[in-house]
Parts: structure tokens; sequence; C-alpha cells
């Protein structure tokens, strides 16, 4: 007969992301509803190795499903790659009486919540650990979404409207550029949004003739007098690409870096619903006598993924969102 959850902890960690505060208020929630007790982890697994945790009650987690960042707090933690810091934080797990643990994150949080979980095995503990995908890259390969994805493209595409003001009054070019350092779907959905001349991502190789030169000149025979490219951080540097623009067009871009303002502000309705829905799946899971689960989005519909096959998985890039904005900026006209 499995051993009935009376106790859970919830934590934060890696790059916070706009949604990950209603994934913890769900979690806390809908761990009461089941008669479940919670604990914040606050600092992610450098929670658990140093006993930094507060007791969560509904009370608690009031008026925190609008805010940004996280109320737990979020780390790295160097130390947590170790077995020995591994054994620091299943000590604190003792200590708690922790029946399992859901940690909001990323791909790195999953690894180090499996990593866990197995030595507690081997310890002889049972530890079940559900792991809920929190990132602003979407670069998570067992989910088609992850928390904060829609609301940091919101804020892009809010900075990149005004932007568009001053560009146009002063007949410019501008290259943005945005984070997605091994993922290029901010960028894209961002660029397509915007209606970019030209985006770059890493997924595809630059050209830098193809993908920026001709698309600028082309804008400019249509009678466009102002330019926007957008890139992904890890397509190039916005800076290098902006000095290659003024050497081979002699046009004088300015360059905007949105840097972490695309992870703060409110988080929009979609990623506080979707988190809303993940950590309440997240508790089930766990109340069940489930564990060692991703909670991710396939197809559209919710599912839970064994984490090692979960971890396994990679995302195909949507190549046909390119394809559509290929298509709008071929045919650029007079807006950008």
């Amino acid at each position: 007969m499995e051993k009935k959850v009376r106790r859970i902890g919830v934590l934060t960690s890696g790059g916070d992301a706009p949604g990950m505060n209603a994934a913890v208020r769900a979690v806390v929630r809908a761990s009461i509803a089941r008669g479940i007790s919670c604990i914040g982890i606050r600092r992610g697994w450098n929670g658990l190795i140093n006993s930094d945790f507060v007791p969560l009650t509904s009370s608690s987690v009031s008026h925190i499903i609008n805010k940004g960042g996280t109320m737990l707090y979020t780390a790295r933690s160097l130390e947590f790659m170790e077995e020995s810091g591994r054994a620091k934080a299943l000590a604190t797990c003792r200590l708690l009486g922790l029946d399992g643990i859901v940690a909001i994150g990323g791909d790195g949080t999953f690894r180090g919540a499996l990593a866990i979980s197995r030595q507690a095995a081997r310890d002889g503990m049972s530890l079940r650990v559900v792991g809920i995908p929190a990132t602003i890259d979407n670069d998570i390969g067992c989910s088609h979404y992850t928390i904060g994805f829609d609301s940091a493209c919101n804020t892009a595409i809010e900075c990149i409207d005004k932007l568009r003001d001053t560009m146009q009054s002063h007949e410019r070019c501008s290259v943005v550029e945005v984070m997605g350092r091994h993922a290029g779907y901010l960028a894209l959905y961002v660029g397509i949004s915007v209606g970019a001349t030209a985006v770059l991502i890493p997924e595809r190789e630059p050209d830098f003739e193809r993908d920026i030169v001709e698309k600028i000149r082309r804008a400019r025979l249509a009678g466009t007098t102002h330019y926007m490219v957008v890139v992904a951080e890890g397509a190039g540097s916005a800076i290098e690409i902006s000095q290659r623009i003024h050497d081979e067009l002699g046009i004088d871009p300015r360059v905007t870096v949105l840097g972490h303002i695309q992870r703060g502000g409110s988080p929009s309705a979609r990623d506080r619903e979707t988190a809303s829905r993940m950590g309440y799946e997240a508790v089930r899971v766990l109340a069940e006598g489930e564990g060692n689960q991703i909670i991710g989005i396939l197809d559209g519909r919710l599912t839970d993924i064994e984490m090692e096959e979960a971890l396994a998985m990679t995302k195909t890039f949507q190549m046909d969102r390119y394809q559509i904005l290929e298509a709008l900026t071929n045919s650029c006209g007079p807006d950008f």
C-alpha cells in the first residue's frame, strides 16, 4: 500500500518567469484542498541544502497570482550538482518530513529533481518529485508550452511597439536583441507579431546578405524608410549586426538589448491559467501516489510524462512559423 502523502515542498529554480507565483499558489491551495501541508523552499535547491524554508498557507499565497518573479526567490546551485550537496538537501527533507517536491523551472531544475529522487531511493527514502516547466525561452522538449513565454512575448512586443514610434519619426533602423541563447521561439513569435523586417534565430544558420541586407533593400524599394531587425541572443550580437548593417548599407541603426526586462512584469492571462492548471495537476500526481513526472502540454492537452523519458525528448522547431515570417517580409510594404 502506498504511503499517504502528508507534506510536500515547492520550489522555483533557475531563471525566473512570469507565472511562477501563480504555479506556487496553485500547488499550495491544491495541496490544502487534499489535506496535504505545503512547505515553501526558498532560493531553489540551495534552500534545501541550507534549510531555508517557510510553511505556506492559503492566505500566504493570496494576491500573488498577478505578480511577476517568484515569492520563493530563485537561484542556481553548483553544490546541489554534487552528491554531497544532495545529501545535505535530503537531510532537510527528512527534517521536514517531505513526501514529495514540486519543482518549478527548466531543464536543469528537472535534472536536479530526478537526481535527488534517485539518491533518496538509494538511501532507502521515498521522495517523489514532479516538475512544472517555467521558462520564457519555451525550450522544454516535453512540453509545447512553458509558463512565462506568453508574458515575455507581450513585454517584448510592447517595448518594440514603442520603439517603432520614434523609429518612424526619424526614419531609422532598429536592431533589437531578445532572450533565447539556444532557442529562437521568443524572437520568432515577437518578430511575426511586430512585423519585423528581419529575424535571426539560433536554429537557422544566418546568412547576413540573404537574411538582412536583401530584406532591407527590398523594403527600401517598396518605399519603407524605417526597419526593424529582431535578433535572438544566441543568433548573434545586436551590436555586431548593427555595425555590419552600417558598413554594408550606410544606415546608422540604433541597438536595443531588452535583457532581463523580458522576465519581469505581471503574467498574462494565458500564463496565469496555465500555471494554475499545472500546479493543480502536479499535486494530483503526488497525491495519487505517482512521482518522477513532468507536467507538460502536448497537442494542446495537459499531460504528465515520466521524468527520465521527458528529459530525453527534444522539441522540433516550428519552421512553418519562419516560413510565414518570410512570406510576410518578402512582400514588405510601407509598414516595416
